[in-house]
């Protein structure tokens, strides 16, 4: 009876696994612009697999998970059909919308509890809580207030709730890349992103470090997690970069500073960038050509502190097998799908269009070797292993339309600005430093895309009015959002790096926020320095990029420490 029951399940998986790519593959192509169905269904697939993924221990406590999967297709199903009908008679809402609502609420506050953690279950009961009671509440943050339906209902049914930004951009871009990914990774894309670095900089001064930085900047944009990076070719570079005379701490942190590098670099950037084009408004084609040289002056900032750290130690790397040059004539075709990408969104087609478009280029290119074609078989594992990957991201949804919902409803969006502003005595820098506390903070409970999300609804207008532009609003808001990966006390990216290189945490923690310092100035360039993010005429534009090139040489050659050590050394011989 177990084995069958199991053996359904995993069937169903499958099924909603292909659904998942199937459906929004499809709908890509016909009808990229997402609507009430595209974010229904996609909400009703991510419920049911996360409850068949985080299933109960017990076979009585399955039922349950059962009667919660119903429940979830049930609710979301009538807010599919009755989508028309409901807006219609906003304010004047039945009792089965209401109680549907409810339901609906209550779901996704579980579904979140099972897949990220009891912090996010906190903080979504918490702005529930301050959503019914907000009368009470102090006279700076307080508002009307409202029943629970009530507040229900504005969640549920609205469009900045539950099925708002988080899941438009999801149903819409996100999970099509996130498949692509996985297809990327079973065509054997990420055996070269590794190879061709490794014969490149791999014998030379601090080589093993080098290749962790390049190899994580290529695979980290696709893979959309700073520690599924540091994890997967972590695995590799960290016992590579230990067996070179990098200490184990220190091998640990390098890798986690290389890997949030990824989820800057275009043309994927992790999940962030969708989101931030659907906030701001921009064609995502925009986002990635300001976001390229802010990226690549932090894989250049983590590079010459790696560079300058192993000449102080005297580490150099073992030279490949093959030269550079043979490995990239031989497998070249592998950057095909991430150029095909590119180029596709530049000339203007969706983000979703170009990620299909991708991944049917993995499939082409994984017919060069015979040992990764991807047949029926390797189809179904690589469309089961992406919908897993979505997970972690999709069952966000609920909570943080609770919390942008709550935050709608009581007009604390509004108020946030002044608060902050006020805090900051109108200072730019002040502000820049409480959004990352407030970012810190977040990110230790909740996925870094969502703490984003989250506070870039409440932090960017404050940024506006002290006169930043918007997009580096937001990207002042989306680099500093990924600060608790490899910022103490609970940076898990960190904490991966320290399990794969057998070192210690904390070492390894405050190692990873050493090398990646320039995620703290790059906020600070966005804010000051307009060219940084291509405002301003052409000139402006250049002769900040050479200020920056040469300031974040300058800026990681100090941090590194190798002034001193041979400062102390001639004075010492003195």
């Amino acid at each position: 009876m177990y084995q069958e029951l199991k053996r359904f399940e995993q069937i169903l998986f499958d099924a909603c696994a292909l659904i998942l790519l199937l459906f929004y593959s499809y709908a890509a192509v016909i009808s990229p612009a997402s609507t009430q169905y595209h974010r229904g269904i996609y909400v009703i697939v991510t419920y049911v697999l996360v409850f068949l993924l985080y299933q109960s221990k017990s076979l009585w406590m399955r039922s349950v998970d059962y009667l919660l999967i119903i429940a979830s297709v049930v609710t979301i199903s009538y807010w599919i059909m009755n989508f028309e009908v409901i807006n219609y008679r906003t304010g004047a809402e039945t009792t089965l919308d209401m109680v549907m609502a409810v339901i609906g609420v209550l779901i996704s506050i579980e579904l979140a509890r099972r897949v990220v953690g009891g912090i996010f279950v906190i903080i979504g009961i918490a702005m529930l809580a301050y959503g019914v009671y907000g009368d009470y509440m102090p006279d700076l943050v307080s508002h009307a207030g409202a029943s629970f339906p009530e507040l229900c209902v504005s969640i549920f049914y609205k469009s900045d709730g539950i099925f708002g930004i988080m899941a438009n951009v999801l149903a819409t871009y996100i999970l099509l890349f996130v498949l692509f990914g996985a297809f990327l990774e079973k065509c054997g894309a990420q055996k070269f992103f590794i190879d061709f670095p490794l014969a490149a900089v791999g014998h030379k001064i601090g080589g093993p470090g080098k290749v962790a930085v390049i190899a994580s900047g290529l695979f980290g944009s696709i893979s959309g997690s700073a520690i599924a990076n540091v994890v997967s070719t972590g695995s590799f570079t960290i016992p590579m970069m230990k067996k070179a005379g990098f200490k184990p701490h220190m091998a640990g942190g390098i890798e986690p500073a290389a890997s949030i590098g990824g989820m800057f670099m275009p043309p994927i950037m992790g999940a962030g960038g969708f989101i931030m084009a659907e906030l701001t408004g921009e064609p995502y084609s925009r986002i990635m050509l300001v976001a390229l040289f802010p990226a690549l002056m932090y894989f250049f900032s983590v590079f010459v502190m790696v560079h300058y750290e192993a000449k102080k130690l005297n580490i150099v790397g073992e030279r490949s097998e093959h030269s550079a040059w043979s490995i990239f004539r031989s497998e070249w075709y592998y950057t095909t799908p991430l150029v095909v990408i590119t180029v596709f969104m530049l000339f203007g087609y969706s983000p979703g269009y170009a990620a299909i478009i991708g991944l049917i280029s993995c499939i082409a290119i994984s017919y060069f070797r015979k040992e990764t074609r991807i047949g029926p078989r390797e189809f179904l594992d690589a469309a089961r292993s992406g919908a897993e990957s979505s997970l972690k991201i999709g069952a966000t949804v609920g909570v943080i339309g609770i919390i942008i919902g709550v935050l709608t409803y009581s007009g604390l969006v509004l108020t946030f600005a002044d608060i902050v502003i006020h805090l900051a005595g109108g200072s730019l820098l002040m502000t820049i430093v409480l959004i990352a506390l407030a970012s810190l903070v977040l990110g230790m409970g909740v996925p870094v895309t969502a703490a984003y999300l989250i506070t870039a609804v409440v932090a960017v207008p404050a940024l506006t009015h002290l006169g930043v532009n918007e997009l580096a609003a937001h990207m002042i808001v989306y680099w500093l959002s990924q600060d608790s990966n490899i910022t103490p006390p609970v940076c898990i990216a960190a904490f991966a790096g320290a399990t794969i290189a057998g070192a210690n945490m904390w070492k390894t923690a405050f190692s990873a926020f050493k090398f990646a310092k320039f995620l703290y100035l790059g906020p600070l360039l966005f804010g000051y320095v307009p060219g940084f993010s291509l405002n301003g005429s052409s000139m402006d534009i250049v002769k900040a990029f050479i200020f920056i090139i040469f300031g974040t040489w300058l800026y990681s050659y100090l941090l590194s420490g190798i002034w001193y050590q041979s400062w102390f050394k001639k004075n010492r011989t003195a």
